[in-house]
């Protein structure tokens, strides 16, 4: 009982994985395009993947895989919720799967294990409501979706970066990021999955910057910003205003929020009476804050000028980060294992009452 497939596998799933690829590396510039709203962005991605996967399989297995994404992406936004923490509405990636940006990174791997746990724990609830449904109505295609939604939960715990597992390992232990490192290529090679290969790929390389390029020094990161300054009240003060090739360095201050550590850089251009300032993604040492580019746009309230700046640093990751109560660590561990056994026991059972080939 497996949905309908093309019978060109083998050039789709080449596609796909070229596709993952591109999206893995312009996730972000995907992300601004999708900037309708709150709910916007979410609404169209759903309908954009809704389409993509029933170009291979039956309409009724992508409308269900695609609300269990997600089901188990609005569990990462309610647990990055109860930690304070803003994120963006859920995003779909046709054949990747779904991802919410998250506005400012955890303090603690305890925090960022909760919210990563959160995926995965809901998600379970929703393929067991669909299990439940299936059971009831005996039907075909909801026992199908169950399984596969048991499956991506489970392939999510695997301890890889940026996988769920991999975010729940850092309240663990960081071993398990080693255990997925092995671990995870023999299965990703038993599932001849390209998607979940390029995945692992970007994990080792991740792994090989953090503990053997960069061991003794920083990671070198940058972040950019724009922010629009109305032209013309400048140029009736006597300002000359740049033309559109212009760049230069901008003197700045970084600062920390007292309230939740937030590191801010404020960048500043004299001669513009310009001040800007920058939220960080993650705390950093501030190499230097410049200007890349110019736009000179026309609004109906005259001319404005909009700044490109981008600030490059050295990532600082503080030792404390990875601290956790042995407490915690056992909490985590737990979950981790007994959500683990328990899809595998779902899928199992998917299997036995509704004789589902895969």
């Amino acid at each position: 009982m497996q949905p309908s497939r093309n019978k060109n596998k083998g050039n789709w799933l080449w596609y796909i994985g070229a596709a993952a690829a591109f999206l893995l590396t312009k996730g972000k510039g995907l992300l601004s395009l999708l900037k309708f709203g709150k709910a916007g962005g979410a609404l169209v991605s759903m309908f954009i993947s809704v389409g993509a996967y029933a170009l291979i399989y039956p309409w009724g297995f992508a409308i269900g895989v695609v609300l269990l994404l997600l089901v188990h992406e609005l569990g990462h936004v309610w647990a990055a919720k109860r930690k304070g923490l803003p994120v963006t509405a859920p995003v779909f990636i046709p054949f990747l799967g779904a991802l919410i940006n998250m506005k400012r990174h955890p303090r603690d791997a305890e925090t960022e294990a909760y919210v990563a746990i959160g995926g995965p724990a809901l998600g379970t609830l929703g393929a067991v409501a669909v299990y439940g449904a299936a059971y009831a109505l005996d039907h075909p295609l909801l026992y199908t979706v169950a399984y596969v939604g048991f499956f991506l939960n489970l392939i999510n715990l695997l301890p890889i970066h940026p996988l769920d597992g991999g975010r729940i390992a850092t309240a663990v232990t960081r071993w398990l990021w080693l255990v997925g490192l092995i671990g995870g290529l023999v299965i990703i090679i038993y599932l001849r999955s390209i998607l979940f290969f390029i995945i692992w790929a970007m994990f080792a390389y991740d792994l090989y910057k953090k503990y053997v390029k960069n061991r003794n020094r920083g990671e070198e990161r940058m972040v950019t910003a724009s922010f629009s300054v109305p032209a013309e009240p400048l140029i009736a003060q006597g300002y000359i205003i740049p033309g559109t090739e212009h760049k230069r360095e901008l003197p700045f201050i970084t600062y920390s929020s007292l309230e939740d550590g937030q590191q801010y850089v404020k960048v500043l251009w004299d001669s513009l009476d310009f001040q800007g300032t920058v939220p960080m993604m993650s705390q950093g040492i501030i190499q230097r804050a410049y200007v890349t580019r110019l736009e000179h746009l026309q609004k109906e309230d005259g001319l404005h000028l909009m700044i490109h700046c981008r600030i490059d640093y050295t990532h600082y990751e503080n030792d404390k980060y990875y601290e956790v109560p042995a407490a915690s660590r056992w909490k985590f561990g737990i979950a981790y294992v007994l959500l683990a056994a328990f899809l595998i026991a779902m899928m199992s059972l998917v299997h036995r009452v509704s004789g589902l080939t895969v």
